[in-house]
């Protein structure tokens, strides 16, 4: 029943039947399943407004709700369903509408049109139990009805999935994902242990999984919440960079976290040391215990070094006395005693460590090294940790660079790399740059890939952010002493002219960043901002005017914003949600997906590996088309498109503005840092040498002059609880080698 027009005054009224067709969607929150529909109900000329809850719904389905009419004061007359049941459409026009909306991928409004001309009320019916049918229109071969009958039956379970979600008070915007992994199972494996969810799906957390569970009838203090629980917070901890946890901490955290007695959570962690989930080990006289990934990464890296160190280089022992004045000749540049000796390591051993500073000529070492083994006619392999890091070792060197995951070479299939111990690459010598963001996992599975006769030379430099990922692989390595290493220490002429590479070092030693003078042209400037209001507002103006127009730097292209957070209104969140308005305010079409809004133009990075795109954390790209028909936006990563479904959006954010940890290995034409005491648990001496280090041309901090002088000060007080350092000790050997 629907009221007359005399009763449009009243602010609510007594429950009331609702049915019709939905004309549009007007917004639904895939996270929530709160939606604002426009429904044409029978013997109503205009429209209706209908407000309610649905895990999904489509233009052209048929709704039954039950609620009452509100007269809002900022949107008019509403329905507020307080039970909305959603049914597939059954008029021509409905179905047309239904099929037309994008929900079925392939199926756009021209096709939808031409199904229902050929196939009437019949069309499902045709589409799921005779789709040989299809073939009979213009234009339908056997690929695309193939495409049709997998995307409809892909809807069908993801429907299925997200009304399964809602009704145990879940968002539904994972759905896809959940598909994805678990496929027609998905309901029935969910059912089974809700808590796989926090380890399987990218996106969903312990607290979410638990909610399942809780409504599922799990109960609080059962062993497989208990276990869940024991992993969720070893999972935690491997995100803040641990490898490993001492076991009465994660028993106590684990206890309070899951509000159960400790018995409880002793008893999970037994029964996951007896299925080999986790590993227990001694560390510096405490019991730890790694997840078991973990714990063979380690150990991995460890063997792998061992094995790789023995014997002699490929091409054989080199006369440093002759082949240094040789290459300098070569080069035309003359190296310091710190250089030669790094080159001398390098060419007659089979792993060296070259770390140090900018501005000290790893560079030219690297290079060095590479003409003398070029010339024995070695086989020369380039990686790197991200795209943008492999591209400048190749623009440095001169040779082919890729990323370490293209090196191994993915292979969808197995879900692992072709590479490995047992086809190892093709290298006489692996020059590995940026070994500072190499975590634990991926270390491992390079080194394996080394042939035995092989030699390596690792890069990096180890005062920045240790990995993203578990561990602190280049620190440890240092630290064990038994791996040959040489710090290069001494900034050259040229450098020493750059403000950006001095302060780096002064900011390194603890000191405070030298200003420019009131004339003096700088590639480094302090903004005194003394609020985070007034440090947001001069970051805006920085950014968007003042950089562009002194410096002809272009405000997307060329300039990235590095917080020290996430949160807070000078986090990256944030920022990108004012940046994005000031720098792109009219891209169309525009989406929303997983809390964000993008559009063509817009600058994104992309938050995990994803081996199937080979796209990994921390890549940058722009979004060049969104096709709402197809569902499926494409993303420009340094030339190569990638096609993202709407549903796989979550893989990505916005970025404009970045956290300082994803920009590791990256180099930017401009950086823009803005530093509050709102970051004071973030203020840190390597965390602000990284973000100075990531500008080339031009470096603005723009904030307070007491978390500028906290941040140099304050020296990393979280030390990363990993075992490698000592167990290089133990099985490689006491042989302290390098300065």
């Amino acid at each position: 029943m629907v009221p007359h027009f005399k009763d449009r005054d009243r602010r609510d009224g007594p429950v009331e039947r609702l049915q019709g067709s939905v004309e549009r969607v007007t917004f639904h929150s895939e996270e929530s399943g709160f939606c604002v529909l426009r429904v044409r109900v029978r013997g109503q000329r205009d429209l209706v407004t209908v407000v309610g809850m649905a895990a999904v719904v489509t233009a052209g389905e048929y709704v039954e709700c039950e609620g009452a009419w509100n007269n809002d004061r900022h949107h008019g007359l509403q329905f507020k369903a307080q039970h909305l049941r959603v049914v597939p459409p059954s008029t021509l026009e409905g179905i047309e509408k239904y099929l037309g909306s994008g929900m079925v991928k392939g199926i756009g409004p021209h096709f939808a049109r031409k199904l229902v001309g050929a196939f009437g009320e019949t069309v499902f019916e045709v589409i799921e139990q005779d789709p040989d049918r299809l073939l009979e229109l213009d234009g339908i071969g056997p690929k695309r009805k193939e495409r049709v009958m997998q995307a409809w039956s892909e809807q069908k379970v993801v429907r299925e999935i997200m009304i399964f979600l809602q009704s145990h008070g879940v968002g539904t915007a994972r759905a896809v994902r959940i598909y994805k992994t678990y496929g027609e199972q998905a309901v029935e494996r969910v059912r089974e242990n809700p808590y796989r969810l926090s380890l399987d799906i990218h996106g969903i957390g312990f607290k979410t999984a638990d909610a399942i569970a809780r409504r599922l009838g799990i109960p609080y203090d059962s062993l497989i919440r208990a276990q869940a629980g024991v992993r969720h917070r070893l999972q935690e901890n491997s995100s803040q960079g641990h490898c490993a946890a001492y076991r009465q901490d994660l028993k106590e955290t684990t206890a309070r976290m899951l509000e159960v007695p400790e018995p409880v959570v002793e008893a999970a962690i037994e029964s996951e040391l007896a299925a080999e989930n986790l590993v227990q080990e001694t560390i510096e006289g405490e019991i730890a215990l790694f997840l078991g990934s973990l714990h063979r990464s380690e150990n991995g890296i460890a063997l792998h070094l061992a094995r790789l160190l023995k014997g002699v280089p490929p091409w054989g022992g080199i006369d440093a006395g002759k082949a240094i004045p040789w290459v300098e000749q070569q080069t035309g540049l003359e190296l310091s005693p710190s250089q030669r000796r790094a080159v001398s390591i390098s060419v007659n051993g089979k792993i060296t460590v070259i770390t140090g500073g900018p501005g000290v000529g790893k560079t030219t070492v690297v290079n060095s090294i590479l003409t003398i083994v070029r010339a024995r006619r070695a086989q020369i392999r380039l990686c790197a940790p991200t795209g943008r890091a492999a591209k400048r070792l190749s623009e440095s060197t001169g040779l082919e660079a890729s990323t370490v995951h293209r090196l191994l070479e993915f292979d969808p299939r197995t879900m692992g790399f072709r590479h490995d111990q047992n086809d190892p690459l093709d290298a006489d010598l692996l020059v590995m740059d940026e070994v500072s963001m190499m975590d634990v996992v991926l270390m491992n599975q390079l080194l394996r890939a080394i042939p035995d006769h092989a030699a390596v030379l690792l890069v990096g430099d180890v005062d920045q952010l240790p990995s993203v990922g578990p561990g602190a692989v280049l620190a440890d390595i240092i630290a064990s002493e038994v791996i040959p290493t040489v710090c290069l220490t001494e900034i050259f002429r040229q450098a020493a002219s750059s403000r950006i590479i001095v302060n780096a070092h002064r900011i390194n030693e603890g000191l405070l960043p030298e200003e420019p003078g009131d004339q003096e042209q700088s590639d480094f400037y302090f903004i005194p901002g003394e609020s985070p209001e007034a440090i947001h507002a001069k970051l805006m103006q920085v950014v968007t005017e003042r950089i562009p127009a002194r410096f002809g730097l272009h405000p997307i292209n060329d300039v990235q914003v590095l917080t020290p957070m996430n949160r807070g209104g000078l986090g990256a969140r944030s920022l990108n949600v004012d940046l994005q308005a000031r720098l792109n305010p009219d891209g169309n079409p525009r989406i929303s997906r997983f809390g964000w809004s993008y559009a063509p133009d817009d600058k994104v990075i992309q938050m995990v590996n994803d081996y199937d795109k080979e796209v990994f954390n921390g890549d940058i790209g722009r979004i060049i088309s969104i096709d709402e028909e197809e569902g499926v936006a494409g993303i420009d990563f340094d030339g190569r498109i990638v096609e993202y479904e709407f549903g796989e959006l979550d893989e990505i954010s916005l970025a404009y503005a970045t956290s300082v940890h994803k920009s590791q290995g990256s180099e930017y034409p401009a950086v823009v840092i803005p530093l509050a005491m709102q970051h004071y648990m973030l203020l840190e001496r390597n965390l602000l040498y990284t973000a100075v280090t990531r500008g080339r041309k031009l470096v603005v901090v723009i904030g307070q002059k007491k978390a500028l002088a906290m941040a140099v000060k304050r020296i990393g007080s979280l030390k990363r609880l990993t075992n490698l350092r000592y167990r290089l000790r133990r099985i490689v050997g006491d042989k302290p080698v390098g300065n």
